[in-house]
């Protein structure tokens, strides 16, 4: 990955670094108590969509753009600050998994298929 400036995702860890050292959170910090963080933030983001239809779902940032935007921040932090605290360079991460789901869900096989990779 490039430096801070030119990467928006190291310039967030980064932040998130600063913030939890200034506060002296940061041993707190520890893989599993950000992974359980991070599940907790995810069920918030479930809640917003809990009882809606599918249709209705897709217009919830209308109702409720805020709290929305909130959740999605809530998680995304913390997913960089695991990935920061376990040495992860998640740029690279996600491009490795997205070549990998390539190869796991060929066009030609999962074309408008909800079916998981075994039962192509």
């Amino acid at each position: 990955m490039s430096d801070d400036k030119s990467n928006p995702l190291l310039r967030l860890q980064h932040e998130m670094a600063v913030f939890a050292e200034e506060r002296d959170w940061d041993k707190f910090h520890t893989p599993k108590n950000l992974a359980m963080a991070l599940s907790g933030e995810v069920g918030e983001l479930t809640e917003l969509f809990q009882w809606l239809t599918s249709e209705q779902s897709f217009t919830l940032h209308e109702h409720n753009n805020e709290a929305l935007s909130d959740e999605l921040a809530d998680i995304m932090l913390y997913l960089l600050r695991l990935a920061d605290k376990c040495n992860i360079d998640i740029e690279t991460a996600c491009d490795r998994k997205i070549e990998k789901n390539r190869i796991k869900y060929p066009i030609e096989k999962c074309y408008g298929s909800a079916k998981k990779y075994d039962q192509l």
